[in-house]
């Protein structure tokens, strides 16, 4: 098929990018690297390098939309940049995809607060953030379209993503923080006690449920373990991975930090035939021997 991957460049989409290939897909990148790396861009895609602020237009039977500005911290200082992206930016992208299928990668852990049980697709979706009040705009966006034009767009709410190429630089990627501090031999910090909880799902599984999605309706979708996961416990985690002893240090817990984000994936089991397969200690020993290899490079 003809694929289109926005924010191709970066942690998720190369990711994807690689697979399709893999499947003997004709893929697109649009990416304008304001975080995607040119060196994740694989050399048998096309490349179209753009800004989604900005309209455009691809030839594609499936737009998988990953190209976000995907930093919390981002959106509350500037909201306006932040809906640029991820609002305006969807609607373009909506645009360019006329009758392309459109799956949109979506936010649970931004989306449902604290989670006393894991959240379902029918939970409140309340977001606390500018950047999760712009993936609720998108999804409702999607959901629109849908009515609209009788499209078969599909949301997908992650859970907290981590695996081989995620930016230590970037929001949420404490997984990469702990490793490549690990790596350099350098302390470690946890803000808070460590028992903040969040579902880790690995992004091969990530990759996976994009796949599965293609041709689907329904949704919106939770992809992620539903396994909730203390910061205490993924440290130690990765230490285990690492082969060091050495316990992190512990700050002052983080305002807005949400003590519990953990999402049910029974319906995408259901419906999509899709479900976690790597467990966390493995999707850590893989992503640690790639942090290894990108230390020494």
């Amino acid at each position: 098929m003809k694929a289109v991957v926005t924010g191709g460049a970066g942690f998720i989409g190369s990711n994807l990018v690689d697979a399709l290939l893999a499947r003997g897909d004709d893929v697109t990148i649009v990416d304008n690297f304001a975080s995607g790396k040119r060196e994740l861009v694989n050399p048998a895609a096309t490349m179209l390098e753009h800004d989604i602020r900005e309209p455009f237009s691809v030839d594609a039977d499936v737009v998988f939309h990953l190209a976000a500005q995907a930093d919390v911290q981002t959106s509350m200082k500037d909201p306006g940049y932040d809906a640029a992206v991820n609002v305006v930016g969807t609607a373009n992208v909506l645009m360019a995809a006329g009758d392309a299928q459109v799956i949109f990668s979506s936010s649970g852990g931004a989306g449902y607060g604290e989670c006393r049980e894991p959240a379902t697709e029918e939970s409140p979706f309340e977001p606390l953030s500018a950047y999760g009040i712009a993936k609720k705009c998108g999804e409702e966006y999607l959901a629109g379209w849908n009515r609209i034009h009788g499209t078969g767009h599909v949301s997908l709410r992650f859970g907290n993503v981590y695996g081989e190429r995620q930016d230590a630089g970037l929001e949420g990627g404490v997984v990469a923080i702990f490793l490549e501090r690990m790596a350099r031999g350098q302390e470690t910090v946890i803000f808070g006690d460590g028992g903040q909880q969040r579902d880790f799902v690995y992004v091969g599984d990530i990759v996976a449920a994009l796949l599965a999605t293609v041709g689907r309706n329904g949704g919106p979708y939770n992809i992620g373990t539903g396994i909730a996961t203390s910061v205490n416990e993924l440290h130690a985690a990765c230490r285990r991975a690492a082969g060091i002893e050495e316990e992190p240090t512990h700050r002052d817990a983080r305002l807005g930090d949400v003590i519990r984000s953990v999402i049910d994936p029974a319906r995408a089991e259901r419906e999509l035939g899709w479900r976690a397969e790597v467990s966390l200690d493995e999707g850590i020993a893989r992503t640690w021997a790639w942090t290894k290899e990108a230390a020494a490079a």
